[in-house]
């Protein structure tokens, strides 16, 4: 009998064309679809409380109104101090352009000094211009706000998806016979997603505390916005630390000087690596599953999908994307270390 295998290569190129169609049909639906996958996360965060209050035998509706509540007050507190801090960023910002000025007539003064021309310092200007940096973080901020202005449809979700949580984990517990692959991955997937959150929340309190603190010593200006700018930041991948970092260094030279903006640079470079480089790991440790590559290509690939939402929701994506795609198949074992960045265990699975 001829074998009749589908080619390894045309099942590839067919699973890349699908991705990018669902990629872009997601980016079409992005005003939708992020809030439903903020709600879908924020839900999965807030499940070890309502796992306790069924613990304690408390009423149905206790046990969907306490972390629907929480999660509602936590939101409300988010809109209102980055209402309130982008608009006193906007008032602020026209007030330093003497400063801009003369940062600008200094530079050009230095240039000529050191015997470059004009054009030069020009075209390095457009590069390293504090106020678009200051723009860039105005519009981050901005279109944050937009995602989280859409309060109603976020809590609608919010809402519904806390009704359906009882049932919806005895739902997957009944299926568990019939697709346990699934159900671990699922569950895997809720576990991490989970640990990530509270891990990565802690640790971004702490960064956005003692951030905070160092602004307030310098006299930055507006160190609320800037601290949680920073825990906001802290679950972007990879470039979060530079995202935070940009603002409210540009504010402190034309604010302070260029000392005041290098302090800033080595506050948050010291607070930065103490953390996140020598204490968050071993509280993390492998929660996440993916390798250094894989997360950058979350950032790039959800961002495109869903704009500044996604990347701060690209691990949480890159989690449920594994689990329906990779974890739930047995024959995929070899994927997962692929994607991992670790040698798969050896089973039946692997080929």
């Amino acid at each position: 009998m001829p074998d009749r295998s589908v080619p390894r290569a045309l099942t590839i190129l067919v699973g890349v064309a699908a991705a990018v169609v669902v990629l872009f049909g997601v980016r079409e639906v992005a005003s939708i679809a992020g809030p439903v996958v903020l709600a879908l996360v924020l839900v999965i965060a807030v499940s070890p409380v309502r796992a306790r209050l069924s613990d304690w035998n408390a009423p149905t509706w206790v046990q969907v109104a306490v972390p629907f509540l929480i999660v509602v007050l936590v939101l409300l507190a988010m809109v209102g101090i980055l209402t309130f801090s982008a608009t006193a960023l906007v008032s602020l910002l026209p007030s330093y352009t003497h400063q801009f000025e003369h940062l600008l007539a200094d530079a050009q003064h230095w240039a000529v000094t050191h015997g470059l021309s004009n054009e030069m310092l020009a075209k390095g200007l457009e590069v390293f211009d504090p106020g678009r940096v200051l723009g860039l973080a105005q519009s981050l901020l901005g279109s944050l706000i937009g995602v989280l202005s859409a309060l109603f449809l976020i809590v609608v979700l919010l809402l519904a998806m806390s009704l359906d949580a009882p049932m919806t984990a005895r739902i997957l517990a009944a299926g568990e016979g019939n697709r346990p692959q699934l159900v671990t991955a699922l569950a895997t997937f809720a576990h991490k997603t989970r640990r990530y959150l509270i891990v990565s929340t802690v640790f971004g309190l702490i960064n956005a505390i003692l951030d905070m603190v160092a602004l307030s010593l310098l006299d930055v200006p507006l160190p609320l916005l800037w601290g949680v700018l920073a825990l906001i930041a802290n679950y972007i991948p990879n470039i979060g630390f530079v995202i935070a970092l940009l603002p409210p260094t540009m504010l402190a030279l034309l604010d302070g000087g260029v000392r005041t903006m290098v302090l800033v640079i080595v506050a948050y470079t010291v607070i930065n690596v103490v953390t996140q480089s020598f204490i968050l790991p071993k509280f993390l440790g492998d929660a996440v599953g993916l390798s250094t590559t894989m997360t950058f290509i979350s950032l790039i690939v959800w961002t495109f999908a869903l704009g500044p939402l996604g990347a701060i929701l690209a691990i949480p994506l890159s989690l449920l994307t594994r689990a329906l795609l990779i974890d739930s198949d047995p024959n995929a074992k070899w994927v997962q270390g692929l994607v991992s960045g670790k040698l798969p265990t050896a089973g039946p699975g692997v080929r």
